[in-house]
This record gives structure tokens, sequence and C-alpha cells, in this order.
């Protein structure tokens, strides 16, 4: 009888289907709902998926060692991305806290500002901590 070894995946090459894919798809959709509709927490949410994503392939396709390093270079783009929105669409005298529900160009910008920021820290701090636990 000839017998098949069945494993789960696309190839030989590949022995198991990454999972990346459907959190890449997920966060992009999550964090364009959330910034077109101007619902900051979903908004962020989801940007922070997609970013984590992104690490992950690249770390699962051996393209980085490790993904920090890429989280905190998505992070910063996204940072630099919401800042110059905001220099650019905003005038600078209604960038205050008690305008941040009514101008939505604002808030949507620091929901990615906020993303930004959240995911190059994070990053940054876990690369720190496995640095010092080797």
């Amino acid at each position: 009888m000839n017998e098949e070894r069945e494993e789960p995946g696309l190839s030989d090459q590949y022995s198991r289907a990454s999972p990346w894919p459907l959190f890449v798809a997920l966060g992009l959709t999550l964090s364009e709902v959330g910034v077109f509709i101007d619902i900051f927490p979903v908004a962020v949410f989801g940007l922070l998926l997609f970013g984590g994503s992104v690490a992950g392939i690249l770390t699962e396709s051996g393209y980085a060692e490790r993904p920090w390093p890429a989280l905190v270079a998505l992070g910063a783009l996204l940072g630099v991305a919401g800042v110059a929105v905001v220099l650019w669409q905003v005038p600078l005298a209604e960038v205050t806290l008690a305008n941040f529900g009514e101008n939505g160009i604002l808030s949507r910008a620091l929901a990615v500002v906020a993303a930004g920021l959240i995911m190059a820290v994070a990053g940054g701090v876990a690369s720190i901590m496995e640095q010092s636990a080797a």
C-alpha cells in the first residue's frame, strides 16, 4: 500500500500556512474603518494590528531576524505621516485638546500618530528587554 504523508501546508518548502495575512487584512480593514469613520480606538487598534502583523510577516519570512526593529520603523513612519498631515491640513491655532473632537482631520491624524508612537515605543522596549535577557 502506498502511504502518503499528510502534512499541512502549501508545498514541500513550506510546512504550514502562515496566519499573518489574515491579521494584516483585519488590521488594515479596522484601521480604515476607524480612520474614515473617525472612531479613534478602532483606528489605533487596527493600525497596531496591521503594524504588528507586518513585522511578524517580515520575521517569519526571514527578511528580519527579530520583529522589533520593523515595529519601530513602522511606528516611526506612521508617526511622521500623522504629524505631516496635521502640519499640512490643520492650522496650528486649532491644534488644542479642546478642538480634538471638533476637527475630523485632527482626530484622525492623532489616531495615526498615537498608533505610531505606541508601536515605536513597544518595539523599542521589547528590543531592550530582549537584549537585557540575553
